[in-house]
């Protein structure tokens, strides 16, 4: 699905937190948030408050966003499996369009090994094929969420790994590492394309993992339990998602704590932002804002995310260009995580795959009505472990969420208008047929169209990967054999 050519190539600053609730922000309603910075941004930038993401889990997200594929069709079911380079991917279609790249932060995508994540055979991804492109700067790693040195650390071309001042916060440096790329690269002459994939929210959410100055904001802050705190473990959860009687005395310091990293966060968006002031480019850059996925905090009787309710599949997606970009937009159209690939395809002119499944919607960022009207979310099992039972589907439009579980076929229907907790489901109810029947007709028809084939988690694990986790096929394509580190590859579409 090839886009118009550009008449501009404008830079591209991609900044995602990992487990921000849409919810957290000033600017979307939590009273008690010190969100400054990011709520002046959602002034400046197009709004949409329907942002799901797909599969509310880290890899997931992240293939698909690198993709424009829902999780059945890139093979990431799970975390901690390898991700195949044999897709045409965002990195690709931004170097071959000419644009310089960096990656700093998470990355998440070639960490195969249950665990063992401070060991850099699990935490390095080598230059080559498995950074799908990203062939410029490297300030990254797999999957960790210690906050400071020595826990924290990254790599760049060695599996040497490098650690942060003694002291210094790690969503710290990794910003000062960005405005050093924005200078850097803003003087190049090329375009330029930076993603910043931060840590925060993420648990841990103790007052060692962030900085005492934001603790301190929050520490006599009352967080209680949302209207639809469970007090049983909801039945379909996996071990990541259930609650021990000790967890649950924890959740509101929990929520203290995850608030005090928001504000570190929106401390460490509001230098980058003035960075890009500071170097002049702000009309010529596209910059988003946005999340991976939620936390639910005890609500339904969960933790975590990998769920279809609000609190986990509802993020911020906040996107600003001065010049193309109308300020305080709002759009309500349904757009999620494999929208991103081929909306930024439309915005700057690269060609998109024609294997994309997600939807060009630069015409709704520019200002335009209308849109996709409901996105298609699915979870394929256990957040990490190949367990069946815990496997959904949904569909989603601005009012409605139904879902279906695999294990026993149960489905829910909740009006989020009249009941926004989604504590009481209507399914049976005569009243909302009309719109169940609407919704399982258009679930059905969008499985139907990207082969989704509903399966039991432990079908990928048999049929998609092979002994060391590494995806060999998906729903939709053969990928090919494991590919040892720097081998060079053909995408699909080259």
């Amino acid at each position: 699905m090839p886009t118009s050519p550009a008449t501009e190539r404008p830079n591209l600053i991609y900044v995602f937190a990992d487990q921000l609730r849409r919810d957290a922000l000033g600017c979307t309603g939590m009273s008690n948030a010190a969100t400054p910075n990011i709520d002046r941004f959602a002034t400046q930038a197009m709004n949409f408050p329907q942002f799901v993401s797909n599969t509310p889990v880290c890899t997931a997200y992240r293939a698909s966003l690198m993709t424009g594929k829902h999780t059945s069709s890139h093979g990431m079911v799970i975390n901690e499996l390898r991700m195949h380079p044999n897709q045409s991917c965002l990195g690709h279609l931004l170097t071959r369009a000419g644009y310089e790249t960096s990656y700093i932060g998470k990355w998440h995508l070639y960490a195969n090994h249950l665990g063992n994540h401070f060991d850099p055979a699990n935490s390095f991804v080598p230059p080559g094929p498995h950074r799908l492109g990203f062939d410029g700067e490297w300030k990254a790693y797999n999957f960790h969420h210690e906050n400071f040195s020595p826990s924290a650390y990254y790599h760049e071309d060695t599996p040497e790994k490098k650690f942060y001042p003694e002291g210094v916060y790690e969503a710290t440096a990794q910003t000062d590492f960005a405005i050093d790329t924005i200078g850097r690269m803003s003087r190049s002459g090329a375009p330029f394309a930076l993603v910043l994939s931060y840590g925060p929210p993420h648990d841990p959410w103790g007052p060692d993992n962030v900085p005492e100055r934001f603790w301190r904001m929050f520490e006599n802050q009352r967080f209680p339990d949302p209207p639809n705190y469970a007090e049983e473990n909801d039945p379909y959860a996996d071990s990541w998602a259930r609650l021990s009687t000790a967890e649950r005395e924890e959740l509101e310091e929990w929520r203290r704590g995850y608030h005090a990293q928001v504000a570190s966060l929106d401390a460490e968006f509001g230098r980058l932002m003035a960075a890009v002031e500071a170097a002049g480019i702000a009309d010529d850059t596209i910059v988003v804002f946005t999340s991976d996925h939620g936390e639910m905090f005890g609500a339904h009787g969960r933790r975590a995310k990998l769920i279809f309710y609000e609190e986990a599949v509802n993020v911020p997606f906040f996107i600003r260009w001065p010049k193309n970009i109308p300020a305080a937009g709002f759009s309500n159209a349904a757009i999620g995580s494999v929208d991103v690939l081929p909306t930024l395809g439309g915005l700057m002119g690269f060609d998109v795959p024609d294997d994309v499944e997600g939807n060009d919607l630069s015409p709704q960022v520019k200002g335009a009505g209308g849109g996709p009207e409901i996105s298609l979310m699915m979870g394929c099992g256990a957040t990490a472990a190949w367990e069946d039972g815990h496997e959904w589907r949904a569909a989603r439009d601005a009012r409605f969420t139904l879902a279906r579980y695999r294990v026993d076929g149960r489905t829910l229907l909740f009006d989020r208008d009249s009941d926004p907790w989604q504590m009481r489901d209507v399914s049976q109810d005569p009243a909302y047929r009309q719109q169940r029947d609407r919704l399982e007709r258009w679930m059905a028809a969008e499985m139907a169209r990207i082969g989704d084939g509903f399966r039991a988690s432990s079908y990928y694990e048999t049929h998609w990967t092979d002994d060391d986790r590494c995806i060999l096929r998906s729903e939709t394509m053969e990928f090919g054999p494991a590919v040892p580190p720097g081998t060079a590859v053909l995408q699909a579409g080259e």
